[in-house]
């Protein structure tokens, strides 16, 4: 379960992404004048504790956008830093875009071969956090034994077209009509 804290954050999640999202280019071609609109979001787990993972989609007029993030008491050198933000009772926390933090993509990789899914979340005392009608859901559709492949692929822009078979992540939220592709994995050679 997902730990979440009563707490201000500043600047907010969206307020982040609204600064950080026109300058990524699968993001290109959007009217800057938009607002963008928070369409559902959902959690993962970091088995170690250290890491928030949170998934966003979020839209602007009828495009749809999948925003996985982290978030972390510390920098991350290697990740692409999508900005900081004040926790009112964690402290400062850096937010990385997801596909470029190994805690990310090692629990996603599994939720994927394991055909597991999001995660309920809990307040720190315990309280669990009734779900609410916007939240989404992922769910991995797992990998048959002989499956080789282990580079994930990320998905910007829904929908999207991913390799034919491949073990994958589907996401659902309301208003969509049937479930769709997020991430998924494939063989780098047979990429090739």
């Amino acid at each position: 379960m997902a730990i979440v804290h009563r707490a201000e954050l500043k600047p907010s999640k969206m307020e982040l992404l609204a600064t950080w999202l026109p300058d990524r280019d699968w993001f290109a071609g959007v009217e800057d004048s938009a607002p963008l609109d928070r369409v559902s979001a959902f959690r993962f787990d970091d088995p170690a504790g250290e890491v928030g993972i949170e998934t966003f989609i979020v839209g602007l007029g009828d495009r749809r956008f999948h925003v996985p993030l982290t978030y972390r008491g510390a920098p991350l050198p290697e990740g692409a830093l999508v900005g900081t933000l004040e926790h009112s009772v964690l402290g400062p926390r850096w937010v990385y875009d997801g596909p470029t933090d190994p805690v990310y993509t090692s629990v996603v990789r599994e939720v994927i071969r394991s055909g597991g899914q999001d995660v309920d979340m809990v307040l720190d005392d315990g309280t669990p956090v009734p779900r609410l009608d916007w939240w989404g859901r992922a769910v991995g559709t797992g990998a048959p034994a002989e499956w080789s492949g282990d580079e994930l692929v990320v998905a910007r822009e829904l929908p999207t077209t991913m390799e034919p078979d491949a073990p994958a992540l589907l996401g659902s939220w309301l208003g969509l009509a049937e479930p769709t592709a997020l991430a998924w994995l494939v063989d780098p050679q047979e990429a090739l």
